[in-house]
C-alpha cells in the first residue's frame, strides 16, 4: 500500500488542484484576503485539528497508532500557538467527517488525507504572505508546510505497517477529500463565484 499518497493524488487531481488554488484562500477566509483573516483560518484549523487528534490518541486501540495521532495532536498544537492569531469561527467541514472515524484504519486514511488538504491550503498561505510583502509571517507558514509535508510521509508510513484493510483506509481518505471539496464548491457559489471555472 505504499503507493497509496500517490493514488489518492491522482484520483482527485482536479479537486486538490483547485484545493491548491487562490479562489481555495478566498474560500478559506470567508472572502476576507488580509493577514489577519489568513492567520484566523489557519489557527481554527490547528485548533481543531488538536481536538481530534488529541480525541484519537485517547481512545484508538492501536498503541502505535495512538502514538502517532498523540504527536499530530502536539504539531497542531504548536501551529495554533506559531500562527498567534484569535480561530476564525468556522472550522473546516472535514472535521465533521473525521469526528466520524472510530477504526484505526479510518483514523489513518482521513488523517493522510487530512494533510494533504491541509497542505494545499498552507501553500496557498505562504504564497499570500510573499505577496503581502510579509517574509516574517511567511517562514512562519513554511514551518507549516515542512511539518504537513513531513507527515504525509510518515502517515504513508504507518499506513503500510499499522492498517489491516486498504479499501477501508482508501475509502475514508476519499471522503476527507471530497468533504473539503464539497465545502469549496459551496462556499465560492454561496460568494457567486463559479469554483468550477477555475483551476
Amino acid at each position: 500500500m505504499s503507493d497509496i499518497l500517490d493514488s489518492l493524488r491522482d484520483a482527485h487531481e482536479t479537486p486538490l488542484s483547485r484545493l491548491g488554488s487562490s479562489k481555495a484562500l478566498y474560500a478559506v477566509t470567508g472572502g476576507e484576503m488580509s493577514g489577519d483573516a489568513v492567520r484566523a483560518a489557519a489557527a481554527a484549523e490547528a485548533d481543531v485539528a488538536t481536538d481530534l487528534f488529541d480525541q484519537w490518541a485517547a481512545d484508538d486501540p492501536n498503541d502505535e497508532a495512538a502514538a502517532l495521532f498523540s504527536d499530530l495532536a502536539d504539531t497542531a498544537r504548536a501551529h495554533a500557538d506559531t500562527v498567534d492569531a484569535d480561530p476564525a469561527a468556522n472550522a473546516p467541514n472535514v472535521y465533521g467527517v473525521l469526528d466520524d472515524f472510530d477504526t484505526t484504519d479510518e483514523r489513518l486514511g482521513g488523517a493522510l488525507a487530512r494533510a494533504l488538504v491541509s497542505l494545499k491550503t498552507v501553500e496557498q498561505m505562504v504564497g499570500f504572505f510573499i505577496g503581502d510583502a510579509d517574509p516574517k509571517t511567511a517562514n512562519t507558514f513554511r514551518t507549516l508546510k515542512s511539518d504537513l509535508q513531513d507527515q504525509l510521509d510518515t502517515l504513508a508510513d504507518a499506513i503500510d505497517e499499522l492498517a489491516d484493510d486498504d479499501a477501508v483506509v482508501r475509502e475514508a481518505a476519499d471522503a476527507v477529500v471530497e468533504a473539503a471539496y464539497d465545502e469549496y464548491v459551496e462556499t465560492l457559489e454561496g460568494m457567486g463565484i463559479k469554483p468550477k471555472n477555475v483551476c
